[in-house]
């Protein structure tokens, strides 16, 4: 035996610092707050470096007639200028392959802020400067800048839709002894990272690049770079430390930033780096889909479903990008937590001469719960019910009702389970009768109350993606490098998958050292998204870490002749027979008997599988649910107003990382709130986006947050697939927790009509809409003969 062997009794469980199911901070969490964590932007630049800036159309739709760059090359400090003819292989960096997004337009530019050329000089500014100068001569073209003008126009999709179809909606609609129909508008979101898009690329021997880039999905800017230079993929290695967030803005997008620095770094030889103002970004870069959504609904006397019909038109953008899965997954979340024995969803992605729309938190998700959740409130204003009761009368079953209308069993149900516990923490009955009596003694503030539910299904639909990969070193000091296919965006990723691997072999966290993302060490990754990036990396860590620990445990019983089984780890030391060691020991004498102290692991998520063209398969693993009870006042004079309160039990399964989870649960929440209340994107006749900059676009301000925050993880409900420890996926679930903070609006907006007519309240609810709600709806009171602004209940 090694030096540090003891004979010990027995030994006792003892927990190690930082295992999973622990509360531990983010790894890099005091880098953030003191600055020294390091982003793009911060990495020394090395000797000679470019800076990059993009030329931009200044025409949402137009024949590109001439462009002279004269004067832009002759400018201060300029180097080189490129276009698309400089451009060695594909003059593309679309997501889908479907070769429609051109790095820079040639004859046609199809939105305001399509990039044209780049030019690189010896500073930032000089090339920002330069890039002004441009002189292009266009033939405008008509433009479609609105889904109304896409809907009504010729309706050209960028992809083809999806209907997902259960039972006989129309005979249902017709048999129904109550029916409505309307139309629901939702508006779409902008990102707002804080790191802005930025890549700088590196060049190398021979085809050799690298790049440092801010983004989601490693491989896919491996794929794209190695394309537009006409190399291989292994010639290009894209490296990723952290995101100063994504929420899946970096998915697709930053492939553009990325191609065009490598494409300045292989043509000068010189590193080169692109970062645009955030004015720029904002108008490069594609937001979250906005969404019309026609519905049609039939309903019993006890607010039942009987049957529902909805049409999801997007404004897709100019290019597919993400557009097919955002609103398919629209689609499959129309149906939130409520079972329809009798429906027929459809998506429109409609072509429009605005940036390619992309990723978002919740992925088309949100947008499908929102209709959800307005068809509840329609029936219950219909009824003259607590929108709460029409919910719960609603929701899927356990043993039956429980069939989605893509055609998947629900099993995992635990959803009327929850909502009843939320409502009971969350004193709702009390609280509403409370409001009622509030609202009926003030003529100016009123107050709302609602709460909405979440089932949220986890998993890529493109079945292909729900796979992951890892690399665990051991070294003979006992210390392990851990390095995986996911991104770091600030979620905790790294975090928790160190938490995996420090559990695996029972050695305090402190042990674990997660490495930079790189396509150089694991190789055809998954992009960071559909909230799977624990579930499939974390997973794949643990497959490489039991790989190496099975080598340790048949290395020790060989030596020291004891049965395998007989060999077990403890917090740092692992006991062989009668005997204990430092886990260090043992890797030393492993190390020593050329035992090797390396694995790669796989994963790959099991049950799935889905066909779009059928509309039906099983294309979540397991659902994640959870549920919001937000309160607000309103002032009825100005529309302004404030969230007072909310309460939150969401369901984490066991959570890998308690404190990481809760502060994930607080942060979707407001984004989601944000994007529901005071985030608008607005453009104008000629196509150009007005809300490009903080000045003119309202992200919730820590003002905004709710006075009271109640937050909390639902026990003893470990998930019942073996997910990574019985964990849930926590990134995008709880952003459609922020759909209550709508509902509350929509509750007060409805006092002042007697809560006699469903306001309709369209997002993002604004003051100014909220205003304008107000105002219809006391319009309508008096034009059915009631006194408008007293409400009683």
């Amino acid at each position: 035996m090694p030096d540090a062997a003891t004979t010990l009794p027995p030994a006792t469980p003892e927990r190690i610092a930082g295992a999973v199911h622990e509360s531990r901070r983010h790894d890099s969490a005091h880098k953030h707050v003191s600055g020294e964590a390091v982003y793009v932007d911060d990495i020394p630049e090395p000797a000679g470096l470019l800076h990059v800036y993009l030329g931009l159309s200044a025409r949402a739709h137009a024949r590109v007639v001439s462009v002279d760059l004269a004067k832009v090359r002759a400018a201060p400090g300029v180097v080189a200028v490129f276009t698309a003819a400089d451009i060695p292989g594909e003059n593309d960096i679309g997501a889908v392959g479907l070769h429609d997004e051109p790095l820079f337009a040639t004859d046609l530019v199809q939105h305001v802020g399509q990039p044209l050329f780049a030019v690189a000089a010896g500073t930032r500014d000089q090339a920002r400067r330069a890039a002004k100068l441009a002189e292009v001569v266009y033939e405008d073209l008509p433009a479609v800048l609105t889904i109304a003008a896409a809907r009504d126009g010729d309706r050209t999709l960028v992809v083809p839709p999806m209907t997902l179809s259960i039972g006989d909606a129309a005979a249902a609609l017709a048999g129904a002894p109550n029916r409505l129909a309307g139309r629901l508008r939702i508006g779409g979101q902008e990102h707002f990272y804080l790191e802005s898009q930025i890549a700088l690329a590196v060049p190398g021997e021979d085809e050799e690049v690298t790049v440092h880039v801010s983004t989601q999905h490693p491989s896919e800017v491996q794929h794209i770079v190695a394309h537009a230079l006409a190399v291989p993929d292994g010639a290009v290695t894209v490296e990723v430390r952290r995101m100063g967030g994504g929420f899946g803005g970096k998915e697709t997008q930053a492939n553009l930033f990325a191609v065009c620095a490598a494409l300045v770094a292989k043509k000068t030889g010189r590193a080169a780096k692109l970062r645009p103002d955030r004015d720029d970004d904002f108008q490069i870069t594609g937001k979250r889909h906005d969404f019309e959504i026609d519905y049609d609904v039939g309903f019993d006397a006890e607010g039942r479903i009987r049957g529902v019909d909805m049409l999801f038109a997007a404004r897709a953008g100019y290019a597919a990008d993400l557009s097919g899965p955002v609103t398919d997954r629209a689609l499959f979340h129309a149906d939130n937590g409520y079972h329809y024995a009798d429906a027929r969803l459809e998506s429109l992605p409609l072509k429009t001469n605005t940036v390619s729309n992309t990723a978002f938190r919740g992925f088309g998700g949100p947008q499908g719960m929102v209709a959800a959740e307005r068809v509840i409130e329609e029936i219950a204003f219909a009824l003259g019910m607590d929108p709460l009761d029409i919910r719960k009368r609603n929701f899927y079953g356990t043993t039956d009702r429980n069939v989605t209308p893509y055609h998947q069993t629900v099993e995992d149900n635990i959803l009327p389970d929850l909502v009843a516990k939320l409502e009971a923490d969350c004193a709702y009955r009390e609280r509403r009768a409370a409001i009622r009596a509030h609202n009926s003694a003030s003529r100016i503030l009123r107050k709302g109350l609602a709460l909405t539910p979440v089932k949220f299904g986890i998993s890529f639909t493109a079945t292909q993606f729900n796979q992951a990969g890892a690399l665990v070193h051991v070294y003979t000091d006992g210390s392990i490098q851990v390095n995986h296919g996911g991104t770091e965006m600030g979620q905790g990723l790294y975090t928790k998958v160190a938490q995996v691997v420090a559990e695996e072999f029972q050695v305090d966290i402190g042990c674990v050292r997660p490495t930079a993302t790189s396509t150089g060490k694991v190789p055809n990754t998954s992009a960071t998204a559909a909230s799977s990036g624990s579930d499939l990396n974390g997973k794949a860590a643990q497959n490489a870490a039991r790989a190496i620990k099975e080598r340790l445990v048949a290395f020790a019983a060989g030596q020291w002749g004891v049965a395998p089984e007989a060999v077990t780890f403890h917090r740092n030391r692992v006991r062989v027979g009668g005997q204990e060691m430092d886990f260090a020991a043992l890797v030393r004498a492993a190390y020593m008997a050329r035992v090797q102290l390396s694995a790669t692991g796989f994963y790959k998520t099991p049950k799935i599988h889905w066909d779009r063209k059928a509309g039906r398969g099983t294309p979540f693993y397991y659902f994640a649910y959870g549920a919001a009870c937000a309160e607000v006042t309103v002032d009825t004079l100005t529309g302004e107003y404030v969230v007072d309160r909310v309460d939150i039990l969401h369901d984490c399964g066991r959570s890998l990382n308690p404190a990481i989870d809760k502060g994930q649960i607080e942060g979707g929440f407001v984004q989601g709130m944000g994007w529901l209340t005071t985030e608008e994107l607005w453009w104008d006749a000629e196509g150009r986006l007005r809300t490009h900059a903080p000045s003119t676009y309202k992200i919730p301000a820590c003002g905004d947050r709710p006075r009271i925050f109640n937050v909390a993880l639902l026990e003893d409900a470990p998930n019942r697939e073996d997910t990574i420890f019985r964990s849930k996926a926590v990134g995008e679930p709880p952003f459609m927790l922020g759909i209550s903070v709508l509902h509350a609006l929509s509750d007060a907006v409805a006092s002042v009509a007697d809560h006699r007519f469903c306001p309709r309240l369209d997002a993002p609810a604004t003051p100014e809409r909220v205003l304008t709600a107000i105002g219809a709806l006391r319009e309508r009171a008096a034009a059915h003969g009631a006194a408008p602004g007293t409400a009683t209940g």
